[in-house]
């Protein structure tokens, strides 16, 4: 590999929408000739990014949200861990903004809790050394593959949306290559803006989980503790016994325990004192979804791939980020 290999960031858009993570790359430490932006536009992120890596010309595909504010030196950071020929992806954690709201605040606290992002919590949080790691660390809001590993492997597959990226590096891991997960690495993207919003995305990572599962027929035991939960819960009213509510009773107990270690954890007591509430919307909404996607997989009811993308490559760093013509060949 060349010491500042070609680099692709690609970011995924619906028609029309706004990138606002173009405004941080002009300020890139990295030779701009080495740099490509393709922003591909559409309704299916999986599709979306597939195509752009097809078309992509650099050896590494860096994959950005429309959102993602990126620091000056991810590049040049990301760049150093592919010297090892063995790595096969690299990615860092997604932080919340200061700027964000008491409620934003506590979303974040509740995905970097223990008990709430549990095992998926460094994904959200800035923590330990680099190291190689295993997909739960890492989220495709910032996170990058070696090109030519990604198209050997054929991509996302694009009946998933989420977890696409938790299947293809699950395969990668299996066939040899490394996933390195850099602390230092990080973006920063504001968490969903209402509590309605927040269940939404819960439920749709459930969901995304439940059709991995399916589809990959690879179970993580762990993953099915939320579901297990909502169903004890819908199954109270037919209690007779007091001792039945023990597992309630320790599960209040365990978020509140949670809420008080956010406040010294975080130093956000506001945010923190609404983990009683978040908390276990967290766990219903995603177990309610991995229900969803286990008994009804979105491709089993003819949700194809097919849909329009649009290709579009950003000009020069340092310009007016207007894009270029668009690609119809790409279409």
């Amino acid at each position: 590999m060349a010491e500042t290999p070609a680099v692709s960031i690609i970011i995924p858009v619906k028609p029309g929408g706004r990138v606002s993570a173009l405004s941080r790359l002009p300020a890139v430490e990295y030779p701009s000739p080495s740099i490509e932006v393709i922003v591909a536009e559409g309704r299916q992120p999986s599709l979306q990014r597939n195509r752009a890596a097809g078309a992509a010309q650099g050896e590494i595909l860096y994959f950005l949200d429309d959102d993602s504010q990126s620091s000056a030196d991810f590049l040049s950071r990301t760049v150093r861990h592919y010297t090892d020929p063995s790595v096969g992806a690299v990615g860092g954690p997604s932080l919340t903004p200061d700027s964000d709201s008491i409620l934003q605040h506590s979303f974040s606290l509740a995905f970097t809790s223990p008990f709430g992002g549990g095992g998926m919590r460094n994904r959200y949080r800035q923590t330990g050394a680099v190291r190689e790691t295993r997909d739960s660390e890492l989220i495709l809001c910032n996170l990058s593959f070696r090109r030519d590993l990604f198209i050997a492997y054929g991509g996302f597959d694009e009946r998933l949306y989420p977890n696409e990226e938790n299947e293809l590096m699950e395969r990668i891991r299996r066939g040899g290559g490394r996933l390195i997960h850099d602390p230092g690495l990080a973006v920063y993207r504001s968490q969903r803006p209402t509590l309605a919003a927040f269940c939404r995305q819960l439920f749709g990572y459930g969901r995304g989980r439940g059709e991995q599962t399916v589809l990959s027929g690879v179970v993580k035991p762990v993953t099915f503790v939320p579901t297990l939960f909502l169903l004890y819960l819908l199954s109270l009213p037919l209690a007779h016994k007091a001792v039945y509510y023990l597992p309630l009773l320790c599960y209040l107990v365990v978020t509140a325990g949670s809420a008080v270690n956010a406040v010294f954890r975080s130093g956000r007591p506001a945010s923190a004192a609404l983990l009683p509430v978040v908390l276990p919307l967290f766990h219903l909404c995603y177990g309610a979804g991995m229900v969803k996607g286990l008994v009804s997989p979105r491709w089993k009811g003819g949700r194809s791939a097919a849909g329009g993308v649009t290709l579009r490559r950003v000009k020069e760093f340092g310009k007016e980020w207007e894009p270029e013509s668009r690609d119809s060949g790409l279409v």
